[in-house]
């Protein structure tokens, strides 16, 4: 029979519904029988996407054994760490705590009846391996433990709540003006740990870090720092030629087990993808770089062909296994890639992707990547770069239709609000740069299902599947989404959506602010009692809500003259200001929001018949300038707060210069825009 979890909304909780352990989901249910049982909780945390999470579920989840002894000596309960973000980071933190390093998926905890965790670890197999234990003895040493160590279990859940209040922010917020050499030494930091030769940060496990690159593509925009735009570049550049970019289908994967990008842990996450569009967008605009626009638009090809369902919202991530096995989707062989390709297209690609050198992968098989650039290629061949990227294109195609028949990695087809308003903003700011607008359209569809499904009585909920959405939504998602939104209305500006904004901006201020120290808690002042709450300003996979929040508020602000939106951000800048002076790594969107607390945006206000409008978007908008923001208003355009509302000359453009409270006389041209923007970023 299904277990509790059968009726859930998350394909990772209905993925164990026919385990035969008794999985409750995590609610007041299941605490109150640990609490009746005095039993301790089992509590496993992961997500449908997740490889180890799939190996411990085969291995012991779905062994009756194994299963009895959970079902006996605890309360079993599965967290799904997309749906519950809340939980995931308090029980991670206290991974931290135990094991002095970073916990992961599957997260094991072990919890006493009041949610205190007294044991934490990630995978534990069925037998002895890894040097780690043998998850059924586990099972019995810590019930055995929690049986006959009651009085040290009590001692120990005091030091485990203290040092949660001890990981809070300070209670004092920073007094005075902010000083940039917070940000410069992030940008020291970035660079000291670059890796010169393979682009990214650090050694294996490589991951993208999205937001540490923005920030550097965002110094170089505003000091001319060579260095800044190189690192940022070259990780781009490695990156998309590397194995964690699908050279085939488009898109990304999580993070690459290796130091040269060559072999990716094969789950995709909408996460990712949504801020490396953006980011690919951006270079292109830095640099021209060809490589960049083929990587946006198939990156936006992926994204809408396979991550955004019929309804408009996007799902959640595509698996890193299938048939039982990580990898087998997107993996190959030479003699299969022979046998679709004519010998002349076999000729390019197997020295370009590496098929003519050992495989990469295990069983024997190869993963593409771009192991000899096409000028290479063309040159051994005695051939021209033309026609070898014609023969490269159909043999993509080819292979990219042939990878389609085979048997799919699953589809977590859930919608998340924080990872949907990631995407749009990446679909849309790439939509700007290139001039495309399906892929504004694939956004707005995204942005529209989330009001018409997600936003109820003034407040977003967090998740949706099959026709329900539920779950009180996070900081995160309101704050991501004021900033897509923001994105939106600077590239087809609508009073309707600056009304959304301040209808998130307002809930956000009321639902998540710490009136006393500044800044922003995780969950909002109505939401269930947990034994923690949160109050992050450090960038994980995402940026940090606090710092995306004081980033949007401060811009919604600038936009409508409202200062408590602007006196919001600030008041969480300075909440972690303390923090980033010490430790000033890992702070990289509190970082961009402090670089706009220092220097205020440009705002840039067109106004003008909608028809004349397109055309000076259409110069402008591709633009590298992150400290500018561009609107563009139709004149018909009413109920205009005092700083969007500019008078529109009759039958042409008025562009007006902004920042803080000073606006510049209208021009009426272009190259006269031009001059007076070029003179405000030289000042």
């Amino acid at each position: 029979m299904p277990n509790r979890l059968a009726h859930e909304t998350s394909p990772y909780l209905q993925q164990h519904a026919d385990n035969p352990v008794d999985w409750h989901p995590w609610g007041e249910e299941a605490l109150a029988l640990a609490r009746e049982q005095d039993k301790p909780i089992l509590l496993s945390i992961g997500y449908s996407a997740c490889h180890w999470c799939h190996v411990m579920a085969h291995e012991s989840f779905e062994d009756p054994a194994v299963a009895q002894a959970m079902n006996e000596l605890f309360v079993s309960v599965k967290v799904d760490r997309e749906e519950r973000p809340d939980i995931d980071q308090i029980y991670q933190a206290a991974h931290q705590m135990f094991n002095q390093r970073g916990g992961g998926w599957p997260l094991t905890a072990f919890l006493t009846p009041d949610q205190v965790p007294f044991f934490v670890g990630t995978y534990f197999p069925k037998t002895r391996r890894y040097g780690a234990p043998a998850f059924p003895e586990l099972l019995e040493r810590v019930s055995r433990y929690y049986r006959e160590h009651k009085d040290d279990l009590a001692q120990q859940n005091r030091a485990v709540t203290a040092a949660f209040e001890r990981i809070q922010p300070e209670s004092a917020t920073h007094e005075g003006e902010f000083s940039g050499e917070v940000i410069a030494e992030a940008i020291g930091g970035l660079k000291q740990s670059f890796d010169g030769e393979h682009g990214g940060f650090g050694g294996a496990p490589k991951f993208p870090h999205p937001t540490d690159l923005e920030l550097l593509l965002r110094r170089h925009a505003a000091t001319g720092d060579a260095h800044a735009l190189h690192v940022a570049v070259f990780t781009l550049e490695r990156m998309a030629e590397g194995g964690i970019y699908d050279q085939l289908g488009g898109g990304f994967s999580r993070y690459s087990v290796d130091a040269t990008w060559t072999i990716p842990h094969f789950e995709k996450m909408l996460y990712d993808n949504g801020p490396l569009l953006r980011l690919y967008a951006e270079a292109w605009a830095a640099t021209g770089n060809p490589l960049f626009t083929r990587v946006a638009a198939e990156t936006a090809g992926w994204i809408m062909r396979e991550m955004q369902s019929p309804e408009g919202g996007y799902y959640s991530s595509l698996d890193a296994d299938s048939e039982h096995e990580e990898g087998k989707f997107y993996v190959w062989t030479p003699g299969a890639v022979a046998r679709l390709l004519t010998p002349e297209e076999y000729a390019v690609v197997a020295p370009h992707y590496g098929l003519n050198t050992q495989a990469n992968f295990e069983g024997g098989h190869w993963h593409l990547h771009i192991a000899q650039p096409l000028r290479a290629v063309a040159a051994a061949l005695a051939r021209s770069e033309e026609d070898c990227a014609e023969l490269l294109e159909t043999a993509r195609a080819k292979l990219l239709a042939a990878r389609e028949r085979r048997v799919r990695p699953g589809r977590d087809d859930k919608v998340l609000v924080s990872w949907n308003a990631l995407a749009i903003r990446g679909m849309t700011r790439a939509a700007a740069v290139f001039g495309r607008a399906e892929w504004l359209a694939s956004a707005r569809r995204a942005l529209d299902f989330i009001r018409r499904t997600m936003w109820r009585d003034e407040r977003l909920l967090a998740t949706y599947k099959d026709g329900r959405a539920h779950l009180n939504a996070y900081v995160d998602d309101y704050a991501f989404l004021l900033d897509a939104v923001l994105e939106t209305l600077q590239v087809d500006f609508r009073g309707a959506d600056l009304a959304f904004a301040r209808s998130l901006a307002d809930a956000l201020l009321g639902r998540f602010e710490d009136p006393e120290r500044g800044g922003f808690f995780f969950t909002s002042h109505d939401h269930e009692s947990l034994i923690h709450r949160p109050k992050p300003g450090h960038d994980n996979a995402t940026p940090s809500g606090n710092g995306v929040a004081a980033f949007a508020l401060a811009r919604l602000g600038h936009l409508t003259g409202e200062t408590r939106y602007l006196d919001a951000a600030r008041r969480a800048v300075a909440a972690f200001y303390p923090a980033m002076e010490r430790y000033p790594g890992g702070f990289a969107a509190l970082s961009i929001a402090l670089e706009e607390s220092i220097a205020p945006p440009t705002i840039v206000v067109l106004r003008g018949p909608k028809a004349q409008l397109a055309p000076w978007l259409a110069e402008l908008a591709p633009e590298h300038r992150p400290q500018r923001v561009l609107v563009a208003i139709d004149e018909v355009e009413r109920g205009l707060p005092p700083a969007l509302d500019k008078p529109a000359a009759p039958g042409r453009v008025n562009a007006y210069v902004c920042r803080g409270v000073t606006c510049l006389a209208p021009v009426a041209e272009i190259g006269a825009l031009r001059k007076v923007l070029e003179a405000d970023e030289i000042e």
